[in-house]
């Protein structure tokens, strides 16, 4: 069994969590303006590296908030945790 550790809750079985998939991407500003091609890629196009991924988590049987994790992909180890409200203080964003 792999542990996961939720930023608020502490190291918890991987059957609490779901994944969200790659971290970092940023939903288009005017959407009714993209061809049906950059919709797409926005939609379903993602890097699925080798290595380490940054990646978006959901501790969905705990405290239901979302984190962002750094994982490698080969090794399954999770490397880093950090909070969506750190993030978004660091750029100014407040959000």
């Amino acid at each position: 069994m792999l542990l996961i550790t939720c930023p608020w809750c502490g190291p918890r079985a991987e059957s609490e969590f779901h994944c969200g998939g790659e971290a970092d991407i940023a939903r288009p500003l005017e959407t009714e303006k993209l061809s049906d091609e950059a919709w797409g890629d926005y939609l379903f196009m993602r890097k699925n590296p080798r290595g380490v991924h940054r990646e978006q988590w959901v501790h969905n049987q705990g405290c239901r908030r979302w984190f962002m994790a750094e994982r490698d992909t080969v090794t399954y180890e999770f490397l880093s945790y950090s909070k969506f409200e750190a993030k978004a203080a660091a750029d100014g964003t407040g959000a």
